[in-house]
């Protein structure tokens, strides 16, 4: 385990910290690692989230630019899922780490594409500069969490997003 970030260096000492005290103390713990969870409610104005903030500017008609060439990809997990997943962590007689993402690959770029399909709404695909440091690839593999929790995956990336884009539509704007 050598994470390439700080935020990674966090979650792994976390992990770390979590074994100790089962090791030591015997006190059990599941560390769930999520995927790029998204839906409703989500924040569109910071930087985390690139599905809210997308579809924030793209209901808004607001300039959107994707970072690089856009094929980085990234495992995108519908919150309901993820909310399925705690539960069922809650309930599960296991201790460990268990990645919670669907193990499908989406490229920034169909991303965009998708939301622009489901919006029914028209803007450029402009590109900006790589961010320095960003992950060029992300999926994750979920058996230990379908075979240990039962769990595993119900929304699909584009139903995630209609959800998603509904609730962005239908909430008043600040």
């Amino acid at each position: 385990m050598h994470p390439l970030s700080p935020y990674g260096v966090a979650k792994a000492a976390g992990e770390l910290y979590l074994h100790t005290y089962e090791a030591v103390h015997g006190l059990p713990s599941v560390a769930l690692r999520y995927s790029n969870v998204f839906g409703p409610r989500q924040d569109p104005y910071g930087e985390a989230g690139v599905v809210a903030i997308f579809v924030g500017k793209i209901l808004t008609e607001g300039q959107l630019l994707i970072n690089g060439d856009g094929l980085q990809t990234r495992d995108y997990v519908f919150v309901d899922d993820v909310v399925e997943a705690n539960a069922l962590a809650l309930r599960a007689n296991v201790s460990g780490p268990f990645n919670i993402g669907t193990g499908v690959e989406k490229t920034v770029n169909e991303l965009f594409s998708l939301l622009l399909k489901i919006t029914g709404k028209s803007a450029p695909e402009i590109h900006g500069p790589a961010k320095s440091g960003e992950q060029r690839r992300s999926v994750l593999d979920n058996s230990k969490a379908k075979d240990h929790l039962g769990w595993e995956p119900r929304v699909s990336f584009e139903e995630g997003l209609r959800r998603t884009v509904q609730y962005f539509a239908q909430r008043p704007q600040p």
